[in-house]
């Protein structure tokens, strides 16, 4: 949930959100699921001159970043926005966003790439972190072995 009602309350410290409500905001989020428009102009250049893009050009790798120990490369799945609210020029004021997001792994990314370094960092944490774990006995559940 985005919403911009605490801003507009303070309006000479908040220009910028009595201007155009959470549209930043929001278009920061869409710049991520979305090509530049720099690049879709420039690809519509190339296939207009009759030139084709053999290799295409890497994307921005998103990240999701949970906390300091938690930072995954992620491929945006879904991706949606339901404005609620609005202001008088009906800019949004407040919405809702719902992002899905697959994590990748070097199986995705390979060894080389940073994305990759970055899934190796967090699998190895989440190992050490599982040997923490209190591992349970069989015989708490009842059980007194697995035939």
């Amino acid at each position: 949930m985005i919403d911009a009602t605490d801003q507009l309350e303070f309006p000479d410290q908040n220009s910028a959100t009595v201007e155009f409500g959470i549209q930043p905001q929001l278009a920061a989020l869409e710049t991520i699921v979305y090509p530049a428009s720099s690049q879709l102009l420039s690809n519509n250049s190339l296939a207009q001159a009759g030139m084709l893009e053999i290799f295409p050009m890497m994307a921005a790798l998103p990240l999701f970043i949970w906390s300091k120990s938690r930072i995954v490369p992620v491929r945006i799945t879904d991706f949606s926005i339901t404005e609620e609210a609005f202001d008088p020029a009906l800019n949004p004021i407040r919405a809702k966003v719902s992002l899905g997001m697959r994590v990748l792994s070097v199986s995705d990314l390979g060894f080389e790439n940073k994305g990759g370094s970055l899934f190796m960092a967090y699998q190895q944490q989440k190992e050490q972190l599982a040997g923490r774990s209190l591992g349970g006995a069989l015989s708490l559940l009842g059980i007194r072995g697995i035939p």
